[in-house]
């Protein structure tokens, strides 16, 4: 019998049909929110920190440099009784779906979605909704950025939407462990829903009339919406707001990026709140 937190394949290779079922998944084949896989240094460290979901197996490279945080994550995978499995550079890569997966993989239970009346009935509520953003990495980047700011829900829409793939995860460096994060069947529905809660819905666009730094109702329940690169909020969406926001700009090209963005409002709604 295998050994659970210890290295029970050291210095012999895996069968590889269990690397073929573990390649052959694919973020087309997931469900819900996602986040089984788990790629890179932080994201595996927050994942074991946080310890709220059933973490199977960690993979680690053969090879890898030596550091505090990866043996951290031995340490906590140990502490859990967590599978580890030392694997070559081969195996590794097989196994792996995003770009650089830092010699470390952890296999999870997938991230289940929060209710979303729970995120409106807090009464701090700072909530960030993403608008048809279906770039991964865009997707991890601006859940890192909403962690940080102190935002205390995340809402992504079924359709039209990047899942928690591992490129989002590791991108997300940990955030997704954090973050409460709901789903909704369309963002213009979910802003009837907050309206109704008593929470305010600020958009973010280019021509809006309020400037990101000056929103009045910053320290009160709100919902930041973000849109997709070039395409911004849908008209339903931006129909929904209560206040469209922009972000000052003074260079030559059109807009930000949907992370850059993110952290501008992020940061401005938290600063606000912080001098409150």
């Amino acid at each position: 019998n295998e050994q659970r937190g210890d290295f029970s394949d050291r210095g012999r290779g895996r069968d590889s049909d269990e690397f073929d079922e573990y390649s052959s998944q694919s973020p087309e084949r997931e469900r819900g929110l996602g986040g089984d896989q788990v790629e890179g240094v932080n994201a595996v460290r927050e994942l074991l920190r946080a310890d709220r979901r059933d973490v199977r197996e960690l993979l680690i490279s053969v090879g890898r440099e030596n550091s505090p945080a990866i043996e951290e994550i031995i340490e906590r995978a140990r502490e859990q009784r967590v599978r580890v499995r030392e694997v070559g550079a081969t195996q590794m890569e097989a196994v792996a779906r995003s770009e650089s997966p830092q010699g470390v993989i952890a296999l999870a239970s997938s991230i289940e979605p929060v209710d979303i009346d729970a995120l409106l009935e807090d009464p701090k509520a700072f909530i960030v909704v993403l608008d048809g953003v279906t770039d991964p990495g865009n997707l991890g980047a601006v859940m890192r950025t909403a962690e940080q700011a102190g935002a205390t829900g995340f809402v992504l829409p079924k359709h039209r939407s990047a899942r928690l793939t591992p490129s989002a995860m590791k991108a997300a460096a940990g955030a997704a462990e954090w973050l409460p994060i709901a789903q909704t069947a369309g963002v213009p529905s979910f802003l009837e829903r907050a309206k109704r809660a008593g929470v305010w819905s600020v958009g973010l666009d280019a021509d809006g009339d309020v400037d990101v730094n000056e929103i009045p109702v910053a320290d009160a329940p709100i919902v930041i919406v973000l849109g997709a690169e070039g395409s911004g909020l849908s008209r339903l969406t931006r129909g929904r707001c209560d206040l469209i926001a922009s972000i000052p700009t003074f260079g030559h090209l059109d807009s930000l990026n949907v992370s850059a963005a993110a952290a501008v409002a992020c940061f401005a709604v938290a600063r606000r709140r912080g001098r409150e």
